[in-house]
């Protein structure tokens, strides 16, 4: 009568999940950053209407002051987001994926008006993205 006292090992985590968890914090801090410069950017453009510069025609046109309190509104949306990405909050898994896109979208048509921002920003938004979506993890793990 021998009982198995072996003690019992823990699977470690996979590199790519580690990627992934460490991705989702990353992400979360992002998202937090991208949320202030898009405050600090709807200001700007409410404040003074000749802060930015057009470069060339661009097909879409929207009075500057529209553009700073969409950037005003979407980047509270976005640091509240960021906030429950590194809560560990499913909600803002959620509401990360669909902001950052959303996020893309904003930037490309801001991109007549400061174009290495918009570009900038829209590849921490494809990360955020890719990070959110391939944390298979993100409801198994300690909140950060």
């Amino acid at each position: 009568m021998s009982q198995n006292t072996a003690p019992q090992r823990t699977p470690k985590p996979s590199s790519a999940g580690a990627w992934a968890a460490g991705g989702t914090l990353f992400a979360g801090v992002l998202m937090l950053v991208t949320g202030f410069m898009d405050i600090f950017q709807g200001i700007a453009g409410i404040a003074e209407d000749d802060v930015y510069t057009r470069v060339g025609d661009y097909v879409f046109k929207f009075n500057l002051t529209t553009w700073g309190w969409i950037h005003l509104i979407l980047g509270v949306i976005v640091a509240i987001a960021g906030y429950g990405i590194l809560k560990g909050a499913e909600w803002g898994r959620v509401a990360g994926i669909a902001l950052a896109s959303l996020n893309v979208l904003f930037q490309f048509l801001f991109l007549p008006y400061q174009p290495w921002w918009a570009l900038f920003s829209m590849a921490i938004s494809v990360f955020v993205i890719w990070a959110l979506a391939t944390d298979e993890a993100y409801g198994r793990h300690e909140k950060f």
